[in-house]
């Protein structure tokens, strides 16, 4: 039996289950309170005991993308599967895997420190952050300014670089840093722009001022 016949076989009972076999593993996509239930399922049922890794997608008004790849390695050929599963952007919480695969704690810690989505029970320990690091990195809503407070050092992007003499170009500002002039520290009582306002829904980004050009010198006749 194909492998993609042998996945609807055992998740379709779950519930309304996609499936989509795209250009890479087959992808199925099972509701969030059928998570478990899928997992065992696909464990015990397609012998998919192994674990690779478990991350999220932020996919922004559509809430974000939780996916595990895991795979039938005593199949021939092996069987591949990404199971996939949607959570709401206000409140990403999920049942944690780990009483299905116990390697998939370090990844949801990662996933909670990076994404801000909560497994139940959770796991508070922080993996790759400091204590006191405040926010999530990897959503779309993160503004990331580290390379304009910071020099990156060494080579960077082409153009960048100093190295042999290499020209420059005009740099571009990293994605999600919004102009200088709307980011950084303000006073109590400011009426500088809200440095995080360009990430709210629905509001504009600010725009800078357009800059003067000096005259160009015309040649002696």
């Amino acid at each position: 039996m194909p492998w993609a016949d042998q996945v609807a076989a055992v998740l379709d009972p779950l519930g309304d289950t996609t499936y989509d076999e795209g250009f890479g593993p087959l992808t199925a996509t099972v509701d969030a309170q059928s998570w478990i239930q899928a997992l065992t399922a696909v464990r015990d049922g397609l012998g998919c005991r192994y674990f690779d890794w478990l991350s999220a997608v932020d996919e922004l008004e559509q809430g974000f993308a939780v996916v595990c790849h895991v795979a039938a390695v005593d199949a021939r050929p092996v069987g591949h599967l990404l199971l996939r599963t949607t959570l709401p952007r206000e409140t990403p919480r999920l049942a944690s895997a780990v009483g299905v695969y116990a390697g998939a704690g370090w990844h949801e810690r990662e996933t909670t420190e990076m994404f801000g989505v909560e497994f139940d029970p959770a796991d508070d320990r922080h993996l790759l952050l400091p204590e006191e690091f405040e926010g999530h990195p990897l959503r779309k809503d993160f503004v990331l300014v580290s390379r304009v407070a910071k020099p990156w050092p060494g080579a960077k992007e082409p153009g960048e670089s100093d190295e042999h003499g290499s020209p420059s170009r005009r740099r571009t500002r990293p994605p999600g840093v919004p102009e200088p002039e709307a980011w950084g520290p303000r006073d109590p009582g400011s009426p500088a722009p809200d440095p995080l306002g360009h990430a709210k829904p629905g509001a504009a980004r600010p725009r800078r001022a357009p800059r003067a050009r000096p005259e160009r010198e015309q040649p002696d006749a």
